[in-house]
C-alpha cells in the first residue's frame, strides 16, 4: 500500500527524515550546477541573483551592486592602460626606424597628398571653375609670353610675364597650313605677321628668297635664289674639305642656325639629312622663327643678349652665322665663349659677315679681335673665301692648358660649370671641358645609326641596353596605335578603335610635333623609323631626370624648359603636343608654380587649329585634364591603355574657331 506523501506543517512539528533527505538532494544538484555555471562564467555570481537570500538579506544586494561597479572601473582602467602602452610600443618602433625608410614613406604620402589636393582643386572647386576661358584680345594673336614685358624684348619670366589666362585665336583670315613638303615652300600669307615691305625689302639671301603671290608667300626652290643657297653650301663644304657636301660623312648631323632668316639654309640642308635648328630674337613683325615654323622646319626664340642658351654644353656639330645681326666682338668676347660651349669637339663655326673683308680702320680691327680671341679659345681658322670664314674647335683639351698665362678665357671649375644650364647668366669661361661626353664629330657614329646608340655610348649616360631598348619597343607599338587615333571620328557618339580594316592617317598628316616629356627621345626616334614626315621639339622638363645631352648626342634636336613658364615660340606653331607623365611629373613637385589648367593653356597656345593632343598618365590625372578640357572647348576621349590598367590615353582637338571679321 502506498504511503501518502506528507507535507511540513507550520509550528514545532517534527518533519520526518526523507524530507530532509530530499532537501539535501535538491541542495546538491542546485550547488553542482551553480559549480557548472561558475567554470563557464567565472563572474556570474555578478550577475545571479537568489531570491531566498535577496528576501531575507538586503545587504548582499547592496554589496553584489558595488561589487559591480568596481570591476566595471577595474576594466576601464585596464584598457586604458593597455592603450597607453600600445601608444608608447608603437612610439618606440617608430623611433628605432631608419630614417631613411620613413622619408621614404612621407615622400610617397606627400606625392599623393599633392595629386588629391590637384584633384580637388581643379575638379572639386565649385561651379564657377567651370566657366569657359575667354579669348583674347587681336592684340594678342602673336603674343608671346616672357618676351613682350621688356623693352630690350629680352627674356623675362617674372611675376606677371609667364602667362595667359586667356584663349589666343588665330587671324581672321588665318588658313590650316599646307602639307609637308608642300608647306616647306608655300606658306599663307595671313598666318604669320609679317607686311608685303618686310617681304620684298628682305636684306640676306636667306630672306630673298620670298616671294609674294597674292595671299601666299613662296619659297621658290626653282628660283635664282636658290641657286645661292645651293653655291653658298658647296662653298662651306669645299671649306671644311668635304667632298659632294657630304656633311654626315665629316660628322656633321645637327646645326645651330643663329639669325636664320626664314629658314631657306636649313631647309636647304633637310635634303642632305642634317638637322638645322633656328635660333632668333623675339620680334614683333616679321619674325624669322614665326615663317621658319610655319614652313615646318625647328626654330625657337632665343638669344644672347644676357643668358646661356638652354642647352647642354657640347651640343652642336655646328654653328652658322650669315649676317645675323651678332656683333661678336662685342663684350669682350663673351658671347663667342658661349658659342664654344654648345659647339661640339671638332665642330665648326660658320661666320658670314662684311666685317670678315672689312676695309675701313674700325671694322678691321673688330675683325682682328674676333681672329684672335677665336685663336686664343683654341679654335682653328680652316677657311676664309669672300665673306665666309670658318673655324674648326680643338679637340684636344690640353690645347687650354698649353696656352700662354693671360691668353683666353680660363677653363671653368669643376664646382661652377653646370652642364645643361637654365637661362643662367652668360660665363667668361670655357665649359664642356670636363664632360665624358668630349667626344670628337668625327669619332661618333654616323647618323643616321646614330640614333641606335651601343652599350659603350650609353654608358656615357649611366643608362643600359636593355632600359633603351625595352623603351624603344614601347614606342614604336605607341607610335602604330596614336597614328590610328589621329581622326575625328573617335570624338563621335559612338566611337570605336580604328582596326586593320580600317584606313591609316596619312603619313604627313603632322609636321611640327612637341613631346613635353621627351625622356630618351623614343617618340622621336619611333616617328622617324615608321616613316612620319615629322620633325619633333624634344623638350626635357627642369623638374625631372635631364637627358637632353642624349638626345642631342642621337641627332636629334631639343630643350630643356620649364612648364610653369611660356614656351620660348610663337602662337598656333604645332600639329601635335605629346605629355607622357608630365602631369604626374609636375603634381610630384614639391613647390609647383602653375595649375594644371595653366600648362593646358599654354599648350593651346601652341597648338594651331585642327591640331591635336595625346596625354598619357595615371586615371586620376587624365580625368581631372579631361574634365578641364570643356573650358578649352577641346574636343576630347579618353581610352583605355591595353598594356596598363593604371593609366590612362586622353586625346584631343583643337577647334578651328574663327575671330569675327570687324
Amino acid at each position: 500500500m502506498s504511503m501518502p506523501l506528507q507535507r511540513g506543517v507550520s509550528g514545532g512539528v517534527r518533519v520526518s527524515d526523507s524530507s530532509d533527505d530530499l532537501r539535501d538532494s535538491q541542495m546538491k544538484d542546485k550547488s553542482e550546477k551553480e559549480g557548472h555555471l561558475t567554470l563557464r562564467f567565472p563572474f556570474a555570481f555578478l550577475f545571479t541573483s537568489n531570491s531566498n537570500t535577496q528576501s531575507t538579506d538586503p545587504y548582499n544586494a547592496r554589496t553584489r551592486h558595488r561589487l559591480m561597479l568596481l570591476f566595471l572601473k577595474i576594466s576601464l582602467v585596464l584598457i586604458v592602460v593597455l592603450a597607453l602602452a600600445g601608444s608608447f610600443w608603437w612610439t618606440i618602433s617608430i623611433s628605432t626606424t631608419s630614417r631613411g625608410h620613413v622619408y621614404h614613406n612621407y615622400r610617397r604620402l606627400q606625392e599623393q597628398l599633392v595629386s588629391d589636393l590637384l584633384d580637388i582643386g581643379e575638379i572639386s572647386a565649385g561651379p564657377t571653375r567651370w566657366k569657359e576661358i575667354e579669348y583674347c584680345s587681336v592684340e594678342s594673336e602673336n603674343y608671346v609670353p616672357c618676351f613682350n614685358v621688356s623693352e630690350s624684348l629680352d627674356r623675362f619670366c617674372g611675376p606677371g610675364g609667364s602667362r595667359q589666362e586667356c584663349l589666343v585665336l588665330p587671324p581672321v583670315d588665318y588658313k590650316v597650313p599646307l602639307r609637308w613638303p608642300t608647306g616647306k615652300d608655300v606658306i599663307w600669307y595671313h598666318n604669320v605677321k609679317i607686311t608685303a615691305d618686310e617681304v620684298l625689302t628682305s636684306g640676306s639671301i636667306n630672306k630673298r628668297m620670298m616671294m609674294m603671290d597674292d595671299d601666299q608667300i613662296s619659297f621658290r626652290s626653282a628660283s635664282p635664289m636658290f641657286d645661292e643657297v645651293e653655291d653658298y653650301s658647296h662653298q662651306i663644304a669645299q671649306m671644311i674639305g668635304i667632298k659632294n657636301d657630304n656633311f654626315i660623312e665629316a660628322g656633321v648631323r645637327t646645326i645651330l642656325d643663329i639669325g636664320c632668316g626664314y629658314g631657306s639654309f636649313g631647309a636647304h640642308l633637310l635634303s642632305k639629312q642634317l638637322l638645322t635648328m633656328c635660333i632668333a630674337n623675339y620680334e614683333a613683325s616679321g619674325s624669322q622663327v614665326q615663317l621658319t615654323l610655319e614652313r615646318g622646319l625647328p626654330a625657337m626664340i632665343a638669344s644672347f643678349v644676357s643668358t646661356q642658351l638652354p642647352y647642354p654644353s657640347l651640343s652642336f656639330d655646328m654653328l652658322h652665322c650669315s649676317t645675323c645681326g651678332i656683333d661678336w666682338d662685342q663684350k669682350d668676347g663673351l658671347l663667342l665663349v658661349e658659342v664654344d660651349r654648345v659647339l661640339k669637339p671638332g665642330g665648326y663655326f660658320v661666320w658670314t659677315s662684311p666685317l670678315t673683308s672689312a676695309r675701313n680702320k674700325e671694322d678691321i680691327k673688330r675683325w682682328n679681335f674676333v681672329h684672335d680671341f677665336a685663336e686664343s679659345i683654341c679654335w682653328t681658322l680652316l677657311s676664309q673665301q669672300d665673306k665666309t670664314v670658318v673655324w674648326k674647335k680643338t679637340i684636344k683639351t690640353k690645347c687650354y692648358s698649353s696656352r700662354k698665362p693671360g691668353v683666353g678665357p680660363s677653363v671653368c671649375s669643376k664646382g661652377h660649370e653646370v652642364e645643361s644650364p637654365y637661362y643662367r647668366p652668360l660665363q667668361m669661361c670655357l665649359g664642356g671641358t670636363r664632360s665624358r661626353r668630349w667626344i670628337p664629330i668625327e669619332g661618333r657614329t654616323r647618323w643616321p645609326s646614330r640614333s641606335n646608340m651601343n652599350k659603350t655610348e650609353l654608358s656615357l649616360y649611366g643608362l643600359h641596353p636593355e632600359e633603351v631598348g625595352e623603351d624603344a619597343a614601347n614606342w614604336k607599338a605607341n607610335v602604330r596605335d596614336y597614328w590610328s587615333l589621329l581622326s575625328p571620328l573617335i570624338f563621335s557618339d559612338h566611337p570605336k578603335r580604328p582596326g586593320d580594316e580600317d584606313p591609316s592617317p596619312p603619313y604627313n598628316m603632322l609636321r611640327n610635333v612637341l613631346d613635353m616629356n621627351a625622356q630618351y627621345g623614343g617618340l622621336n626616334a619611333a616617328l622617324l623609323e615608321a616613316k612620319k614626315s615629322v620633325w619633333v621639339m624634344n623638350v626635357v622638363p627642369t623638374a625631372g631626370p635631364n637627358h637632353l645631352p642624349m638626345i642631342l648626342d642621337r641627332g636629334f634636336v631639343g630643350v630643356l624648359h620649364d612648364w610653369c613658364e611660356a614656351f620660348p615660340t610663337y602662337p598656333r606653331t604645332y600639329d601635335l603636343v605629346h605629355a607622357d607623365s608630365l602631369l604626374s611629373l609636375q603634381t610630384s613637385q614639391r613647390k609647383s608654380s602653375c595649375s594644371l589648367l595653366q600648362i593646358l593653356t599654354e599648350v593651346d597656345r601652341l597648338l594651331r587649329p585642327e591640331g591635336w593632343v595625346i596625354i598619357r598618365d595615371t586615371v586620376q590625372l587624365v580625368e581631372a585634364a579631361r574634365a578641364l578640357t570643356t573650358q578649352l572647348k577641346w574636343e576630347a576621349r579618353v581610352i583605355e591603355v591595353e598594356s596598363s590598367s593604371d593609366q590612362r590615353l586622353l586625346i584631343c582637338q583643337k577647334p578651328f574657331t574663327k575671330r569675327q571679321s570687324i
